[in-house]
């Protein structure tokens, strides 16, 4: 996570630094900035706005920590403030360390555990007071960004929770083995809201249904040089369409390394968020299994096959095989998944 920290006096600074330092030790990304006037005596980045620094952190950062009152951030943060969804996790912990306050985006963007963590760090106390969680009731929106999976159905989400919340039970629909126990309040079966586990964006067992999509696709793409963005997203689309998939499942796009500096294919990829994975011929040529073989492709690339390879060479089964048009193929693989109800969000 990169976190973001301030904090607004000496006293302040101190404990900011030793969290930055131990939030650090254990993998997150940090940086401390402070106001101009602390700048010259504790050697840290100055701002001259709160205000704009804190605009600034909001797109280019996971989470802001706050070292001061809470109203202070709240202040700083609130032109900035616009989905649950989309925001990031903001926090505020006092200058002595007793109380830590998760301000926004606790589940979505991480604020509660983000709370938790800092708590257990400088042995406060954090004052946790989302609703499913004082409650003891599973938090759908958490449980989904703890498995990485995206959350498709806002309303339903918040049916799911306010049927929980409200003791009325919400049904389960999975397209994946699912292992262990539910939730407390979830059950497999009919229901007014519900959770739907697929990679079918339409899919919508419940009247009211949020759909979530673990991402356990491997996208393989071919395609002529020079082909435009929006010719490949077009193919993808269209096959991913006729397939019943979402794209929000893609964990990765694939590739023989002849198309590594592909413009087209790699806008594509940043469209998604996904760096693209390529392979010489030989490794592709490696893979086991059956593909559709071309030999106008072997004798371009060195292999019969890129796309069907270069998804299964990835990981997984081959779900879809090689669909052709406009000068690119596009091939998917499926690695297998089991759904696992964690005690952490029951």
């Amino acid at each position: 996570m990169r976190i973001a920290l301030t904090a607004f006096t000496l006293r302040g600074t101190t404990l900011a630094r030793s969290l930055a330092h131990d939030l650090a030790e254990i993998g997150h990304s940090c940086a401390l900035a402070v106001p101009e006037r602390l700048s010259p005596e504790t050697g840290l980045p100055g701002y001259g706005s709160l205000g704009e620094w804190a605009g600034e952190r909001f797109a280019d950062t996971d989470a802001l920590l706050f070292v001061g009152a809470s109203g202070i951030a709240v202040r700083a943060i609130a032109p900035y403030v616009r989905d649950k969804f989309t925001d990031p996790a903001v926090v505020s912990v006092d200058e002595a360390g007793r109380f830590v306050v998760p301000l926004l985006s606790g589940h979505v963007g991480g604020a509660n555990d983000l709370a938790r963590l800092v708590a257990r760090l400088i042995g406060g106390t954090a004052a946790v007071s989302t609703a499913t969680d004082v409650n003891g009731c599973f938090a759908v929106d958490q449980w989904t960004r703890e498995q990485g999976f995206f959350l498709d159905g806002r309303e339903g989400a918040k049916r799911v929770s306010a049927s929980l919340l409200a003791g009325v039970s919400v049904g389960l629909s999975s397209d994946f083995p699912v292992q262990g126990e539910l939730p407390r309040g979830v059950a497999e079966g009919p229901a007014e809201a519900g959770i739907a586990l697929t990679l079918d964006p339409e899919k919508a067992p419940f009247p009211h249904t949020v759909r979530l999509i673990p991402p356990v696709l491997h996208l393989g793409i071919g395609c002529r040089r020079g082909t435009a963005v929006e010719t490949i997203a077009a193919a993808v689309e269209r096959v991913f369409t006729d397939h019943h998939l979402s794209l929000k499942g893609v964990a990765a796009v694939c590739s023989i390394d002849l198309k590594k500096d592909e413009p087209g294919l790699l806008a594509f990829c940043q469209s998604l968020g996904l760096p693209l994975t390529t392979y010489s011929a030989e490794d592709l040529a490696a893979v086991p299994g059956d593909f559709t073989p071309s030999p106008f492709v072997k004798g371009v690339t060195g292999v019969d096959n890129v796309c069907e390879r270069a998804a299964v060479r990835r990981g997984g089964t081959l779900i879809v095989p090689k669909q052709a048009g406009e000068g690119v193929t596009v091939a998917v693989s499926q690695v297998p998944l089991t759904i696992r109800f964690s005690e952490k969000g029951d």
